[in-house]
């Protein structure tokens, strides 16, 4: 499986037209492969939509793209709302939930590392020691790396109620020795950044 994460910047004032436009175009996209999920940014970057699709391959995805764009209504038209548009491509994680829809949310933390060239299996390893622990005391969305787009580049999504069950759980996981799983200490991780979204009304996942 591989996942494409589409964020487009749009101008401000204008993400809930761009979600009314998208939500009546989706029914025809959806004839060729479903969507996974779609945010938009509440704490970061702001006027930012990210919708996630998930496919079997990279061929799939050429196939299912090329269909759909034969498909009068889609792309919804909302070109006058995007600044700018970034597509990647990721792989998930073997420990990676599965992209089904979920009632979750609805406050969604996106965490985005850069790793050290060669580190990313390092990373996963640790992950995989400390994962199922930490995954009950919130639902982890995905856990994936980069294969197009930025380069050994780490996403991972947390679920939370509200922000400050995020900041609870956060706390209590350090103070218990749960997380986080070490990669920082080994110098694999260059950078970090992370923003809050929340899901648009016809999000799979909320």
């Amino acid at each position: 499986m591989i996942i494409e994460v589409r964020t487009y910047q749009l101008k401000p004032g204008s993400v809930a037209e761009f979600e009314k436009r998208f939500a009546a175009a989706l029914p025809i996209r959806e004839k060729h492969s479903k969507l996974a999920a779609f945010w938009h940014t509440d704490v970061g970057a702001l006027n930012q939509v990210i919708h996630v699709w998930p496919y079997d391959s990279l061929d799939q995805r050429t196939a299912v793209r090329a269909a759909a764009a034969k498909e009068d209504g889609w792309p919804p038209a909302t070109r006058e709302l995007v600044i700018s548009q970034q597509a990647e491509v990721f792989h998930p994680a073997p420990f990676s939930p599965p992209l089904t829809p979920r009632d979750i949310g609805p406050v969604f933390e996106i965490r985005r590392y850069t790793i050290a060239p060669g580190a990313m299996p390092g990373v996963i390893e640790r992950w995989t020691g400390k994962i199922d622990e930490r995954v009950k005391l919130s639902p982890l969305v995905g856990a994936w790396h980069s294969e197009f787009g930025g380069l050994n580049k780490w996403v991972h999504i947390w679920a939370y109620k509200d922000a400050a069950e995020r900041q609870r759980i956060r706390t209590d996981a350090v103070a218990r020795g749960l997380w986080p799983p070490g990669s920082g200490a080994t110098g694999a991780i260059l950078a970090q950044e992370n923003m809050l979204v929340a899901p648009a009304s016809f999000s799979p996942i909320r």
